[in-house]
């Protein structure tokens, strides 16, 4: 192989050369690329090897997955804790299009993940070559960028291009094809570039200066002003701003099921998350009037989705918003609003400073009736849960196990990850952030069931310090059984809370609410879970009795190791989605 000669940027942008070193393949010189940019783990199986066996080489650890769709998921999760890309790596054919449902997640969900996928050799296109695809197709709608490298000269290129995509601006995946024949040849002046482009937001965007004048202003002369914050805030790592500002100008905070987390749910100012599961038993039921009534609602980083608005319902037609959002497309989509568009740290920066300025009378005088309301509706929240949350005779209550996960939180630092459906609203429920920041990770873009595990293992890969816990059911766990062999082979000894009702439970109840019955596939064979993670060298234990929930749970997260927690639960148990009240139980209960 031909040596290359190595082109570095000094003070001035004045190019100095450096000697001649050793020449890299194309696969080495993506991996060297990646490692500029921060990157020290790639999710992914052996292919393509070339770029397995060469990463090593550059401080880049694999690990391995089992399968395709769970390998994307927890790139998600270690992108969401780490706030830098992630990358997930796959062969052409079945296993591309398995990385397709984590790409759409992380493309609503604004999460950077960089996909590596090998492709056919380039004298193979269009021959029908093994396992053969258009991916460009495949991938078009669920990424931001789309590339293929196919010129051994353009390697630094193509990879700062894919990472600048993924982490700027809104945040999302990119795709970069790398052929097969490609990875062997010899790079071409690789090493030239010299830009970490890895952390997102990348180029943080600070808003119109006349836009946040007319917020402060909006917030200062509001009689009944809510923040609604969501996943935005995490993104930009705006909490401790939002945090400032929550008692700057005595504002009650609301968050979103993404958002969670964004503030300290213990602080008297803070509401706890609005959306579609407000009903009787709901954490914030009795605050449903706080986001109805409010005149003026200051929207942080929210897609104003369906469930984040209970289809839409809770937002007065008379209220005035501010919406602050990095997408302008999203700002304006569903409620017209004073446009705030820009990073969300910069945004509530520059929202704080002005607040400076403006007479925060009403805000402070009103406070006190403020902390008065959310005082009482947490009480009479408390005294709605108390028997559901007390240990008792039978089949467990959900909301018993998510009651005791809660005490684990204390530390604030613990992360905990949800599947989608019912776990995502016993999470949302029952669980306290302790701190601004703290991560509460689920599955939200898209809701995809058997996610919930894998954003647990991305977050443990990203934060080994950390304890993580991941609340799941039998349906979405039995998407992902085998990853705990990845738990056991990859070191990553997360705690799993499955809770075991041996049905599909949102899917049988919601059937009911609309059509009085349930399909037959709502129904499971009887699992013994706890002997599938013993199987692959993890711990599991079984739970049938409410009384020792609480022990379990804590001796598994002081065990250190991979650990399964089963428990055996309620089957009519399900939470308060507001839609479902007034649905008896005895249809519920069928």
């Amino acid at each position: 192989m031909q040596a290359i000669r190595r082109t570095t940027l000094t003070k001035g942008n004045h190019v100095s050369e450096q000697p001649p070193g050793p020449s890299l393949t194309v696969a080495e010189a993506v991996a060297a690329a990646l490692r500029r940019h921060g990157i020290t783990v790639i999710f992914g199986q052996s292919l393509p090897s070339a770029l397995m066996l060469a990463a090593p080489k550059f401080g880049i650890r694999q690990l391995a997955y089992r399968t395709e769709n769970a390998a994307g998921t927890m790139a998600d999760g270690y992108a969401r804790v780490s706030n830098t890309i992630s990358v997930v790596a796959a062969q052409n054919g079945p296993a591309a299009t398995l990385l397709v449902p984590p790409l759409a997640e992380a493309t609503k969900a604004s999460v950077p993940v960089l996909a590596l996928v090998q492709d056919v050799p380039r004298g193979n296109r269009d021959r029908n070559a093994f396992q053969e695809f258009d991916h460009t197709d495949l991938f078009r709608s669920c990424s931001k960028w789309l590339r293929v490298l196919d010129d051994p000269a353009r390697v630094d290129d193509y990879v700062d291009m894919a990472i600048t995509a993924a982490t700027s601006g809104r945040p999302g995946p990119a795709v970069l094809m790398l052929p097969r024949d490609v990875l062997l040849e010899t790079a071409v002046d690789a090493g030239r570039r010299t830009a970490a482009l890895g952390r997102f937001p990348l180029d943080p965007v600070r808003p119109a200066a006349d836009r946040i004048d007319e917020a402060a202003d909006a917030i200062a002369a509001a009689e009944r002003p809510l923040i609604v914050a969501g996943g935005g805030v995490h993104l930009s790592g705006a909490a401790d701003i939002l945090a400032a500002l929550q008692e700057r100008a005595s504002l009650p905070v609301a968050t979103t099921n993404m958002g969670k987390g964004s503030v300290d749910e213990r602080h008297p100012l803070s509401v706890g998350v609005v959306g579609n599961y407000m009903g009787p038993t709901g954490a914030t039921h009795h605050l449903r009037s706080m986001v109805t009534d409010a005149d003026l609602i200051v929207l942080v980083g929210t897609r104003t989705n369906e469930n984040g608005t209970d289809a839409w319902s809770l937002i007065s037609e008379g209220t005035r918003l501010v919406h602050i959002d990095v997408d302008s497309n999203e700002v304006g989509r569903n409620y017209e609003a004073i446009r705030v568009v820009g990073d969300a740290r910069l945004a509530l920066t520059d929202l704080l400073e002005a607040l400076e300025d403006r007479d925060l009378g009403k805000r402070h005088a009103g406070e006190a009736s403020v902390v008065k309301q959310i005082a009482e509706a947490r009480s009479q929240h408390k005294n709605a849960v108390s028997e559901l949350v007390t240990p008792a005779a039978g089949l467990v209550r959900p909301e018993l196990v998510a009651h005791e996960i809660n005490k684990l939180l204390e530390d604030g630092e613990t992360i905990v990850t949800a599947d989608a459906s019912y776990s995502s609203i016993w999470m949302g429920n029952y669980l306290r952030s302790r701190r601004p920041g703290q991560r509460f990770l689920s599955p939200r873009g898209l809701a995809g069931l058997g996610w919930g595990m894998p954003l647990a293992l991305g977050a443990k890969a990203a934060r080994p310090d950390a304890t993580v816990l991941c609340l799941t059911g039998d349906g979405g766990f039995g998407h992902v059984w085998s990853e705990f062999e990845t738990a056991v082979r990859e070191n990553l000894p997360v705690v799993v809370v499955l809770l075991n009702n041996g049905i599909l439970g949102f899917q049988k109840h919601v059937e009911l609410v609309q059509f009085g019955e349930y399909t037959g596939a709502v129904n499971f064979a009887t699992v013994d879970h706890a002997a599938i993670a013993v199987a692959c060298g993890a711990d599991g234990v079984r739970v049938t009795d409410a009384h020792e929930v609480g022990d379990a749970l804590a001796k598994a997260v002081a065990s250190g190791n991979p650990t399964l927690v089963e428990i055996i639960c309620d089957p009519h148990a399900y939470p308060p989605i507001t839609g479902w009240s007034g649905v008896s139980d005895e249809v519920m209960s069928q």
